[in-house]
């Protein structure tokens, strides 16, 4: 472990959140003492003037923007205009700000649903131009993928040292587990453990289950993302994640297996898949500043199933996280 973070001021925007809470306590266990958390309470980060008021608190060292209006499929086809609007707006404004106001480095966390529908399997990050996004989350994957574009051109213009990286689907402990705006994990997670509660025999799964996906561990996550904020300095947009796919109904069975439900599993075909297929090409994460994921698939749900039992009673409607 480096000293690269002892005496730094890192604004973390999202700290509050799901992965952006293990960026903290990592950058903390790596002797970052002032790290800055902007709370939604105080600070709206779509609006200019409490943009401007975060930055001029003090000079920082680096931005990790991780801050991001998110959901899975259901909340997409509800919200598009909103998970646009948002995410677009905070993402432009945040990094022009940082450059506006001297801060070194600005690293933009954006999304595999920035990807076209059909991009060719393992996802290459050359490959992210070639078609348009799968429509139930393109307006979200749009409004992230700009931020591969401004890092790019104020790199160019303005010698900015802004990098973005592009995380596959993440999952861990204190993910978001609420039925209507959670993933794919969280939310097979606690309808499993509801199903065995209520002695309901049947779990109802979304869509055919034939698409895939792939899953990064919310430590290792924050792990990559340290380690690009320490080496990585360039252009061009890094994926972060297992290069591992994996089949929906064979992630279904390994939860199932995971929870205890023994019921019978019903796949409801007039739901939507959202994209065929996702896996990634990490050799460019390895190579350029040498992160490779460390917990495996099935030892991540392990932990992340048995997090969930164990505080799935503190919030009455479940939704913890």
């Amino acid at each position: 472990m480096s000293d690269f973070w002892r005496g730094k001021r890192v604004i973390v925007t999202g700290g509050a959140g799901f992965l952006g809470s293990h960026v903290v306590e990592l950058l903390q266990e790596r002797g970052c003492e002032d790290v800055i958390v902007p709370l939604i309470e105080e600070y709206d980060l779509t609006q200019l003037a409490d943009i401007r008021r975060l930055y001029g608190a003090g000079p920082s060292d680096m931005v990790l923007h991780l801050a991001a209006v998110v959901g899975g499929i259901g909340a997409n086809r509800e919200k598009p205009g909103t998970f646009f609007y948002k995410n677009m707006m905070m993402g432009v404004q945040l990094m022009e700000q940082a450059r506006l106001h001297g801060i070194p480095k600005f690293l933009a966390v954006a999304t595999i649903c920035a990807y076209p529908k059909h991009t060719p399997v393992p996802f290459r990050e050359e490959d992210l131009w070639c078609g348009y996004p799968e429509e139930t989350n393109a307006p979200y994957g749009l409004a992230k993928k700009m931020l591969i574009v401004q890092a790019q051109a104020y790199r160019d213009e303005f010698g900015y040292n802004a990098v973005v990286l592009l995380p596959v689907n993440l999952f861990g402990p204190r993910d978001n587990f609420n039925l209507h705006s959670s993933h794919v994990i969280p939310a097979l997670i606690r309808k499993c453990f509801e199903a065995k509660d209520r002695g309901v025999r049947t779990l109802e799964i979304w869509g055919t289950g034939r698409p895939s996906r792939e899953f990064l561990y919310v430590e290792d996550a924050a792990r990559g993302l340290l380690l690009a904020a320490e080496r990585y300095d360039s252009p061009e947009p890094v994926n972060l994640g297992t290069g591992r796919e994996i089949r929906i109904s064979d992630l279904v069975d390994l939860i199932v297996k995971g929870t205890g439900f023994e019921g019978e599993l019903r796949y409801d075909p007039s739901r939507p898949d959202g994209q065929p297929r996702r896996c990634l090409d990490t050799a460019r994460a390895r190579e350029r500043f040498g992160f490779t994921a460390a917990v495996s698939l099935e030892d991540g749900l392990q932990r992340t199933i048995e997090w969930y039992d164990s505080v799935r009673h503190a919030r009455p409607d479940g939704g913890v996280g």
